[in-house]
């Protein structure tokens, strides 16, 4: 093969290798540098197996699950209010995300390449729970400059670069459980000292938010560390502090478990998501099979409300469904949701097996921590539509990629 073709190759494979390193610390400070390393990460891969000398390999183990919720989700656009927004919003996104899933699952060198995307992360939460706490302190994100903390009941709410605490929440908790996992577990003697100061750091940063479901999110983390690890001791220590927290938590927070009249759901979710929950199920209860089409949740939203609304509150005429299964049931339909929940049950299967195949212990706490990123995500989306946030709904797929190309370097060892 000419040289000069051959450097072009091995440039493009270069330039694929550190877009996908800079994906996730990006995902923390921007969307357009995030947006610029995505296209980077699809537009190089076609190279990558040319230098390489590899095939292009469609087998995640998640195949069938991927096209079936695809193949749902383009016929869902036959409801779809507005065509144009399901075709662009709906199908593509999802189609992109699938992209960068198969080409992450593909893209993973080596452990090298592995280790580097971790420090990458690790990086990115570091650097935007310093921004939080400087952001809370100062009133300003040193990042974003302008954007300044919320306050909701009292409560100051970091935000760093996002524009919300519980998008915020999200990220961190979304790639915190990788640290968490290398720091209790991988770390040994007096390296282990920065990487605790990282993991404190990390903590107060999604303490900051006071992200309700994030909150959520890293505590079952943590119990899923401990079952999986069969850390008697630290689950007992999760206990302790699950029964002391009402004691210890802030006034305000005590106050508004009060006006909700301690009522768990109302506590989590607020009256106002509550009522959107009701009005998901009336769409879901009219488009059962396929749903009102992909991307047009908040375009059907208004059609679907009924009066009075929950509680007397009053929602907007254009809302998300702040449930990620209740917003995709409302697009997709049941066959959409059965479609993803296979993807979930199926993903998690393959990640157990691969788990216990793997014998290099750096690789195999990582997986752990990988698994976990995921576990934290799907937690947070129980209150939040986060796989449709456009900031951070790459970052299922990301992980998934991520996770699943560890069989490749286990196979390669």
């Amino acid at each position: 093969m000419n040289s000069k073709i051959m450097k072009f190759f091995k440039a493009a494979e270069k330039l694929n290798y550190w877009s996908v390193i800079l994906i996730p610390f990006f995902m923390g400070i921007a969307p357009a540098p995030m947006n610029v390393f995505m296209g980077l990460v699809v537009a190089t891969y076609p190279f990558v197996p040319l230098a390489r000398n590899k095939r292009f390999d469609p087998k995640t183990g998640i195949t069938l699950p991927i096209l079936a919720f695809f193949i749902i989700t383009c016929l869902s656009i036959t409801n779809s209010v507005n065509t144009a927004d399901s075709l662009k919003g709906g199908i593509g996104r999802l189609a992109h995300y699938i992209l960068i899933l198969l080409v992450i699952f593909n893209s993973l060198k080596d452990r090298l390449h592995a280790k580097r995307i971790i420090i990458s992360i690790c990086f990115g939460i570091s650097l935007i729970s310093l921004d939080s706490i400087w952001q809370v302190i100062a009133g300003s994100s040193f990042i974003r400059p302008g954007y300044a903390p919320v306050v909701n009941i009292g409560l100051v709410r970091a935000t760093s670069s996002f524009k919300d605490s519980n998008i915020l929440g999200i990220y961190l908790s979304g790639f915190a459980p990788l640290l968490f996992g290398i720091t209790f577990y991988y770390i040994k003697g007096r390296k282990k000292i920065p990487f605790i100061l990282l993991s404190l750091l990390v903590l107060a940063g999604i303490a900051l938010t006071y992200s309700r479901p994030t909150l959520l999110a890293v505590y079952l983390v943590f119990v899923f560390f401990a079952l999986a690890r069969k850390n008697r001791a630290f689950l007992a220590l999760l206990i302790l502090s699950l029964l002391i927290s009402p004691f210890i938590a802030p006034k305000p927070v005590k106050d508004w478990a009060k006006q909700v009249e301690f009522n768990p759901l109302r506590f989590m979710c607020n009256d106002d998501r509550i009522a959107v929950y009701l009005h998901s199920l009336n769409m879901i209860k009219a488009h059962p099979f396929i749903g009102v089409g992909a991307n047009a949740f908040m375009n059907s939203y208004r059609y679907y409300k009924t009066y009075p609304e929950y509680n007397n509150v009053v929602t907007l005429d254009e809302m998300k469904a702040h449930n990620n299964f209740l917003h995709m049931a409302g697009e997709t339909g049941l066959l959409g949701l059965g479609a993803f929940i296979w993807l979930i049950a199926v993903l998690f299967t393959r990640l157990s097996r691969l788990y216990r195949n793997l014998n290099d212990g750096f690789l195999k706490i990582t997986l752990l921590g990988l698994t976990a990123c995921i576990i934290s995500f799907l937690i947070n989306g129980l209150t939040e539509s986060s796989l449709y946030y456009s900031r951070v709904g790459l970052l299922f797929w990301y992980l998934a990629g991520l996770a699943l190309s560890y069989v490749k370097i286990n196979d390669a060892a």
